[in-house]
């Protein structure tokens, strides 16, 4: 009788915990795609563009799509400069970021900081803060894929900068619903690993 009891008692206990980590899972996802849905653009001291993959210093077509939705807050007074961020691979003649600000001074942005460091979001972001220390700026509007946007916010956060998202609404990485939900899925599980070990 007791050991039925307990094996009850111990099958709820893990039935609770799955339910609670499903739980978990499925509104972590379900915030990546509300905040995704966001655009929060106030004037800020910086518009931030988080690197994606340049080819010798020719910007990605999801790269692009992000330095084009900057360069229209440029455009709109969002702020009265640029960041890029993002470093290269080894063997790279260019980092993402000196791809990205060469991309936007040709297309006329006058004010384009380059921070050439960082393999991924929270090296970046890391990196970014530094500047911001520096430089004395508080604010930023970060643009980014949608899917992308709560994860970078929040580290962002983290570090003490007050960060808002204005996601792309074009380019590869917005181009079909079998995208969006791979995207959040990665997204929700990277989101997940930093709360848990960053």
């Amino acid at each position: 009788m007791f050991l039925l009891l307990f094996s009850k008692t111990v099958r709820r206990i893990l039935a609770s915990i799955v339910l609670a980590l499903v739980a978990v899972v499925l509104g972590t996802a379900g915030r990546v795609w509300y905040v995704a849905r966001q655009d929060s653009r106030p004037r800020s001291d910086t518009i931030v563009v988080l690197g994606a993959s340049q080819f010798d210093g020719r910007p990605s077509a999801v790269f692009k799509a992000r330095l084009d939705h900057a360069k229209q807050l440029y455009d709109e007074h969002v702020a009265s400069r640029i960041v890029t961020v993002g470093g290269g691979a080894p063997g790279d003649r260019f980092t993402e970021a000196q791809a990205g600000a060469a991309y936007l001074k040709t297309h006329g942005v006058a004010a384009v900081v380059a921070i050439g460091v960082g393999r991924d979001t929270l090296q970046s972001m890391k990196a970014l803060k530094g500047e911001f220390a520096k430089q004395g700026w508080t604010s930023a509007v970060l643009v980014t894929d949608p899917w992308h946007s709560m994860r970078s916010r929040r580290m962002a956060t983290d570090l003490g900068i007050t960060a808002f998202t204005s996601p792309v609404r074009t380019g590869p990485a917005v181009a079909a619903t079998g995208t969006e939900l791979r995207y959040v899925g990665r997204e929700t599980a990277a989101y997940l690993y930093y709360r848990l070990f960053d």
